[in-house]
């Protein structure tokens, strides 16, 4: 390996200076959002390959399709503008010419697979260390800024962010070329630019290219080694120009709260910071923009308004800039694989961003300022500091079992892992590796990778070549378990045995995951001992000498990325000592290793008969998932001035092998409220469900089995018609697949009921369809057969048009209405349909078929069709129209009748009975339509 490494820096060594050269003419169009072109490509082939195929990325031309990978990209996140936009909205690349040193046409095409990828195929191949030219001639369309904050804002501005066609990267006999997914991994080859650029009068130019020349609206931008070329064309100058001696800035990061001198001092430490940790740059000019903070914010810090914000303002305003300067800076000066390698940046950056924190702000807390409120004092969250929210979310995900390795290739991390969970996993993987091997040893590591690859690629081979170069123990485990798995961490103490001289220590490795762990001797909260324990792959006893401690701890500065923080203490105090007192929160609350938690939140459920009903939920849920949760609320019912309420016991157990079964879950539930006037229903119910995932977590597909045995109880009432269904029980057997997108949704959900009154079987497909026109189409078909059944009442009997919900699954307002407002309210379960019939109910079989489609935004047209049998009838064909307002999908929404087979329904004078509605008033079911993207 060491060998090898020389060799690639040799080669390296005597391409310094051998870069792609571009020289281009490019005009601007602001008003159309045009930029016409003419670029000569001097291409030198750097390999010692014979190349008669090239490779150059075109990401522009990623927005002129519906169908492009980026577009993909944005269904998958449910981002619907991109598909709804015009195509003056839209970008794309028009190539007019593309020729060599003779004027000849070269033979070039795009990529079947990725339009924003072109092959040139040359006649006469490209012979090592020669040069070659070409000379294209495009224009380049550029895309609206909302899709992805680079592109044109109206006429005041023009973001250029790779919009020249640049010649991939080639390296290990193949060029690295992807498609444009919005995530920034663009693998452009070093070029040296020049760039004659000419601008409509009076508009300003930034770029990270040195501007060398500017007479009026003409500009000329000099550069070498950059692997593109960034312009900000703009109405108004946005940009602060800052320099020392070490590196020129320009930036556009807004802040109104605090002074131009307080920003040059700010840049200039920072700068010098950044310097001092990483080195000289390769370059003499970054680029900071307001754009590249938006496109990956810090995350926390972003979410309130200025002048909400927790934080002091000059600390805000250096954050932003350390963030979004480190992430230019090291994409500048360090040349890696942006889609298989990311993690090495993301890890850099978020390390010198906890360096930087813990030496200039080492008091600061996660929340800020509020840490200040003493009416907050009982809060975890707000007395954390501000480096441990790190671990808190990448814990997030890895409770939820969607954790992924931080090796993962960039494209297959779903947007919450992208954005916040991996970047913060790499930091902190850093973090664990510095204070495991100390003596500056990572910090002078990174260095030298900066150094030996500013003027050339390389990769994560080289990183650990050097860090175990440099380290004087083995750290096998840093690329094996922390970089490429997803193994988690976990240790906890066993039994420990004490006398006035030694303690003995049981420490066991629930996840068997062979990596260091810190133990640490307390005494009065101050450490007597520490050292690093190595190699406890199973249960260790081992010994240490007492040291008058009264506590032993693991993992005692979260330098660790743990699973549970829980059981890592154990105190030498007395028997009892290991107990945790209760504490009682507000809402929510991180959770705190040496409390148990409860917390209460007031709640409120509606329906017909209990009124408005107040209550007090305790539950042990706090911010991030645990394996047992409970939650119990008892209402107080303001219609019948007594008590009901529900409760949930729930067990998590994540399957963290490989294959596609991700999660069982076990459940017991209950809830007590009323049915009808004066009469309760009592639900009990045990469940299991199994929920598998596809293996790559980007494809948007689940599905799911449940078990669930339902005991039922309700008391008689005088208002309900129905006999012998006061109590029953009900084995209920559901199978779901889903698979949905922004533009796209299917699922398929069957299921087996089986009672001593009856047995049924059912299933549905629903698909839904946003069509290139921007037309929707939305299908859902319904089957539906009893197995046997022994009862003379409805009460079990398919629904038309509303279920009668005895599996209490729906949130019914009026449950048991069968005229007035509550009776209208309408459920997608079962037949589906939107007017009310005479008959209602089948007893035998069903069939039906719903259709929509969207005539304008959220305005469409329906119509259901449907076959059905009650037992002594002839089957019965039924139908319906008329039109939908999806306001809120699955929130509210609401169903006009036109004509049905009651005839025309708009005739009717009590029309206004026969419209339907969609109401929910589970604030869970509006907050998922916000967070699906993100999981």
């Amino acid at each position: 390996m060491k060998h090898l490494f020389k060799i690639l820096y040799f080669f390296c060594l005597i391409s310094l200076g051998q870069n792609h050269q571009q020289n281009i003419t490019a005009t601007v169009d602001i008003e159309n959002h045009i930029v016409k072109i003419k670029q000569e490509v001097l291409y030198f082939n750097s390999s010692s390959d014979e190349l008669s195929l090239i490779k150059f990325q075109d990401w522009n031309n990623a927005f002129s399709s519906k169908k492009s990978a980026i577009a993909k990209r944005f269904s998958d996140e449910f981002i619907r503008s991109f598909h709804l936009a015009t195509e003056k909205d839209r970008g794309y690349t028009e190539i007019k010419a593309w020729t060599d040193e003779s004027f000849t046409n070269l033979n070039w095409e795009r990529d079947e697979k990725n339009i924003e990828i072109i092959n040139l195929k040359l006649d006469n191949p490209i012979f090592p260390f020669t040069y070659r030219k070409f000379t294209i001639t495009y224009l380049v369309k550029i895309p609206n800024e909302k899709f992805t904050r680079y592109g044109f804002n109206g006429d005041t501005k023009l973001y250029l962010k790779d919009w020249l066609i640049a010649p991939a990267r080639y390296e290990n006999k193949g060029f690295i070329a992807y498609p444009n997914e919005n995530i920034d991994d663009q693998t452009n080859a070093l070029s040296d630019f020049k760039i004659n650029l000419t601008l409509p009068n009076n508009y300003y130019l930034n770029s990270n290219l040195p501007i060398t020349e500017n007479e009026g609206n003409h500009f000329v931008l000099e550069g070498e080694k950059f692997l593109d070329a960034t312009l900000v064309i703009s109405k108004e100058n946005e940009f602060t120009k800052y320099k020392n001696e070490l590196i020129e800035v320009s930036s556009s990061l807004k802040s109104d709260r605090i002074s131009d001198l307080q920003k040059v001092l700010a840049v200039d430490k920072l700068t010098r910071f950044v310097h001092e940790k990483l080195g000289n740059s390769s370059v003499s000019k970054i680029l900071v923009t307001e754009e590249d903070y938006d496109k990956n914010p810090f995350y926390g810090l972003n979410q309130l308004p200025a002048f909400l914000s927790p934080f002091p303002d000059d600390f805000l305003y250096e954050i932003k800039f350390l963030k979004t300067y480190l992430n230019n800076y090291l994409k500048a000066n360090l040349h890696l694989n942006l889609r298989k390698d990311n993690w090495i940046y993301d890890g850099i950056q978020v390390y010198v961003l906890m360096q930087y924190i813990e030496e200039n702000y080492p008091d600061m807390k996660m929340m800020g300022n509020i840490s200040k409120l003493k009416i907050l004092k009982s809060y975890n969250a707000v007395n954390i500091d501000f480096n441990q929210q790190y671990n808190y979310l990448y814990m997030l995900m890895a409770r939820k079992n969607l954790d992924q390795a931080v090796g993962e290739p960039k494209n297959r991390l779903i947007k919450f892992n992208e954005k916040i969970a991996n970047k913060y996993r790499s930091g902190l993987n850093f973090k664990y590796l510095d204070s495991y091997l100390g003596n500056n040893i990572v910090e002078n590591s990174i260095k030298e990778l900066i150094e030996n690859n500013s003027n050339c690629a390389c990769n994560q081979y080289e990183l650990k070549y050097i860090l175990t170069k440099n380290s004087p123990k083995k750290i096998d485990w840093f690329f094996d378990t922390l970089v490429n798995s997803r193994e988690l961490i976990d240790f906890r103490f066993g039994k420990v045995k004490k006398n006035d001289d030694t303690v003995e220590v049981n420490i066991i490795n629930k996840t068997k995951t062979n990596v260091p762990i810190s133990f640490y001797q307390l005494k009065k909260d101050s450490i007597v001992h520490q050292e690093w324990i190595e190699n406890i792959k199973t249960d260790t006893t081992l010994v240490f000498p007492r040291n008058e401690a009264d506590k032993l701890t693991l993992n005692y500065f979260n330098e660790i990325p743990e699973y549970n923080l829980r059981n890592n203490w154990k105190s030498l105090k007395g028997f009892f000592s290991n107990n945790r007192p209760l504490k009682f929160n507000f809402y929510r609350d991180l959770e705190e290793p040496y409390y148990s938690q409860l917390f209460y939140v007031p709640e409120f459920e509606f329906n017909i008969y209990d009124g408005l009903a107040f209550g007090m939920n305790i539950n042990n849920k706090s911010l991030l998932n645990k394996p047992f949760t409970f939650s119990a609320t008892p209402f107080y019912s303001s219609n019948t001035q007594s008590a009901v309420g529900k409760f949930t016991f729930m067990y998590d157990s994540n399957v963290r092998t490989e294959g596609k079964l991700y999660k069982v879950r076990y459940i017991v539930k209950g809830s007590q409220f009323h049915y009808a006037p004066e009469a309760r229903y009592t639900n009990f119910s045990p469940i299991i469900q199994f929920f598998f995932r596809d293996p790559n977590f980007r494809v948007n597909k689940s599905e799911f089995i449940q078990l669930k045995q339902l005991y039922i109880n309700r008391e008689n009432s005088p208002y309900i018609l129905e006999q012998n269904t006061e109590n029953y029980t009900v084995f209920d057997a559901k199978y779901g697949n889903y698979q949905s997108e922004g533009t796209k949704h299917y699922s398929f959900l069957t299921d087996l009921q089986v009672a001593n009154s009856f047995g049924k079987l059912s299933g549905e497909v629903h698909y839904r369809k946003l069509f290139e026109n921007n037309r929707q189409i939305t299908l859902r078909f319904f089957a539906g057969t009893f197995l046997y059944r022994d009862t003379k009442s409805d009460f079990f009997s398919f629904g038309l048009d509303r279920p009668t919900d005895y599996l209490f699954e729906h949130d019914l307002l009026g449950r048991s209405e069968t005229t007035g407002i509550y009776s209208q309210q309408y459920i997608y379960a079962e037949g589906g349909f939107k007017s009310m019939f005479d008959t209602r109910y089948a007893n035998q079989w069903m069939v039906t078929t719903n259709a929509a489609f969207n005539i304008w935004n959220w305005i469409q047209v329906y119509g259901d069709v449907g076959l059905f049998k009650n037992e002594y009838s002839k089957s019965k064909f039924v139908y319906d129209s008329g039109f939908h307002l999806n306001l809120v999908p699955d929130y509210f929404e609401l169903f006009f009748p036109v004509y049905s087979s009651n005839g025309f329904e708009l005739k009717e004078p009590n029309y206004g009975e026969k419209v339907r509605f969609v109401v929910t008033l589970t604030p869970k079911t509006l907050i998922s339509l916000f967070t699906r993207k993100w999981f």
